[in-house]
């Protein structure tokens, strides 16, 4: 696929950036060359680790005399380090090996999803996180105030240069951070992006929660180039990439499935107010409800089967139309995981196409647990500022 070249400005650091296929795939302008050639050396050095500049030049294409130039300016700005020599096996001087100095810089990801938290991190240029810290959700007047606050003490907290803020929301999210409906939060059409970098004086970028998850399964959980991420929470969103990249749709609301109607047979009631909404059987808090009412085991199991079959009645048009090979499922595992991703599993068979293979599409946990969100706030932040993903 194409690579682009990285943007730095967090006004329009919006294109997800090279993803694992690393060799140039299109013409490069020349006033892109040098920003698309750094983040090509940064992007090898991320994924396939410490090696000499001569193994730089062989797998990035780029001449030697090019990469010991950009090494040199990037070992300047702080984001790779030499880091000895590589164990020599015949004669001649021993390579010197560089990597991404993984720790000389640190990253800020916040997740506004929870249910009565929010819950922010300081992580490691690899996703690993530092410290953490959480603050009970406030009231509808003390949102921000509460966001930035948390903010200002994880960058406190980080003891290094910090990369840039990610955010990640519920709420329908534009393409400059700008949250055009979050009802929730009773947002609409709100500049969250720009009002923390006033406040804080940091590269920010802010993204719908699902959307910031998915990014996480892409690049630390080993998601194929196509998936659909199924975040289940307070509410129910999706996050999709195609060809490794993010689908955000015309209005930015691609993934809200939550409202798709998946039942004509009645149901619960839904908090929109309609009948049959996803959400109204598979969110966390109507589930957790209708399991607390069930009488025993069985009628336990008839409810995690119900909440399944809606799932895949409304997976199964994605999954007819785009031909995703991965659905991933992020929530509560106790929840989500055996009989309702069984039955969803048996609802995608039965209404779409038998596949050519004989795995069909792959339904699986995400193994982030609840720091999905987190990680996916620092991709965020990798590759609007470095290029990296």
């Amino acid at each position: 696929m194409p690579i682009d070249a990285p943007q730095t400005s967090t006004a329009n650091a919006r294109a997800f950036a090279p993803g694992r296929t690393l060799r140039q795939g299109a013409k490069v302008l020349p006033e892109h060359a040098r920003g698309h050639n750094r983040a090509l050396v940064l992007q090898t050095l991320f994924h396939q680790g410490a090696m000499s500049r001569a193994d730089l030049s062989r797998e990035t294409g780029l001449t030697r005399v090019t990469i010991s130039d950009l090494v040199a300016e990037l070992i300047a700005d702080g984001f790779v380090a030499e880091i000895g020599v590589r164990e020599s096996s015949g004669p001649g001087k021993p390579a010197i090996l560089v990597d991404l100095d993984r720790s000389g810089h640190r990253i800020v990801g916040l997740d506004l999803s929870g249910s009565d938290t929010f819950i922010g991190a300081v992580l490691t240029l690899d996703g690993n996180i530092v410290a953490r810290r959480e603050v009970a959700l406030p009231g509808a007047d003390d949102l921000v105030a509460t966001v930035v606050e948390l903010a200002r003490a994880l960058v406190a907290d980080s003891h290094a240069p910090v990369l840039g803020i990610g955010v990640g929301t519920p709420g329908v999210v534009d393409d400059h951070g700008v949250i055009v409906t979050a009802p929730n939060f009773g947002w609409a059409g709100f500049d969250l992006e720009t009002a923390l970098r006033r406040a804080l004086d940091l590269p920010v970028l802010v993204a719908n929660d699902a959307n910031a998850a998915v990014l996480a399964e892409y690049t630390f959980g080993g998601a194929p180039d196509d998936v659909l991420l199924v975040k289940v929470g307070r509410g129910v969103g999706s996050g999709l990439l195609l060809a490794g990249q993010p689908m955000r749709g015309s209005r930015f609301a691609a993934g809200e499935i939550g409202h798709v109607t998946v039942g004509t047979d009645g149901g619960p009631r839904c908090a929109c107010g309609k009948v049959g909404c996803l959400e109204a059987w598979l969110s966390v808090p109507s589930l957790t409800s209708r399991l607390a009412e069930a009488s025993d085991p069985a009628a336990r199991e008839g409810v995690l089967r119900d909440a399944g079959e809606r799932l895949g009645i409304a997976l199964a048009p994605v999954v007819g139309t785009l031909d995703v090979s991965e659905i991933v499922l992020s929530g509560p595992t106790e929840l989500l995981g055996g009989s309702l991703a069984d039955q969803a599993v048996e609802t995608l068979r039965a209404r779409t196409l038998a596949p050519s293979h004989d795995d069909g599409v792959r339904v699986r946990m995400t193994a982030q647990g609840q720091d999905i969100v987190l990680r996916g706030a620092a991709v965020m932040v990798l590759s609007g500022q470095l290029g990296v993903s």
